[in-house]
């Protein structure tokens, strides 16, 4: 049989979204899952969603954190009451083809020693309108060249459970996943990728990534946390900011289908 792997998904007043997040999980022709949506004790009817698809399908399990708890926490719980011996993020506004999980677990187990694997995405806007863009990413990524830009989406990650729990997100003022990756990628060796659009990424305003100057700062925190010193900080950064402006600026100027 097949591996399990575990789905996890944090949400907060996400009941716009969350639906069709769901729907894209159930509808992966790899079967031998689990989906845990955790409500990060949102203001809207998000939990209530979740609970009916709790409900009608017993492979979603739901839970609800005793107080808002941010992203970080919030899939760190996820990954300590997993049963899968493999872990697949996904954000709560985000969507998966429905092959993704097969196309990517079978990566996964062809090459045992790689601690966790990625796609390529395409996009869409709030109203979930598709640009004509798609994000392609190189088939391996190491931990200097993650510090130059992060190809690594995270609602497109499997990693194996054991690595997410020996290094847990954390601080959700910086790129919290960003973070876990380098840290892994220094410490386990590289990450392999699909260079397909197996996540469709929600663009959507106000968010951390969106806003230009605040992501900057965040990435900023990102090498301090890391340890990397003034002079490293004055070349990578630079670097990151501009990679990243040249992919968003994409993703904008591109045409709706």
């Amino acid at each position: 049989m097949d591996p399990l792997v575990s789905v996890i998904m944090p949400a907060y007043n996400a009941e716009k979204t969350v639906g069709a997040a769901i729907e894209s999980v159930l509808r992966q022709t790899y079967v031998n899952f689990e989906l845990i949506v955790i409500d990060d004790r949102s203001k809207d009817d998000t939990y209530k969603i979740i609970s009916e698809y709790g409900e009608k399908d017993s492979r979603v399990r739901v839970c609800q954190n005793e107080k808002n708890s941010g992203v970080s926490a919030t899939r760190n719980y996820g990954a300590s009451i997993a049963k899968g011996e493999y872990l697949a993020l996904l954000d709560s506004d985000d969507m998966w083809r429905e092959d993704k999980l097969t196309i990517q677990m079978k990566l996964m187990l062809e090459n045992e020693t790689c601690p966790f694997s990625f796609t390529g995405s395409s996009f869409v806007n709030a109203d979930g309108e598709p640009f004509d863009y798609i994000f392609h990413v190189p088939e391996t990524v190491n931990y200097k060249k993650l510090l130059k830009q992060n190809v690594v989406s995270c609602s497109s990650v499997i990693i194996r459970r054991e690595l997410l729990l020996k290094y847990p997100m954390k601080y959700d003022k910086m790129h919290e996943d960003f973070a876990t990756w380098l840290q892994i990628l220094k410490n386990e060796g590289d990450a392999r990728a699909v260079d397909e659009p197996l996540l469709c990424y929600r663009i959507a305003t106000g968010t951390k990534s969106s806003n230009k100057v605040k992501s900057t700062l965040m990435t900023y925190r990102v090498y301090r946390y890391l340890g990397l010193n003034i002079f490293q900080i004055m070349y990578y950064l630079p670097i990151y900011t501009i990679r990243g402006i040249r992919k968003y600026s994409g993703i904008k100027s591109s045409k709706s289908k």
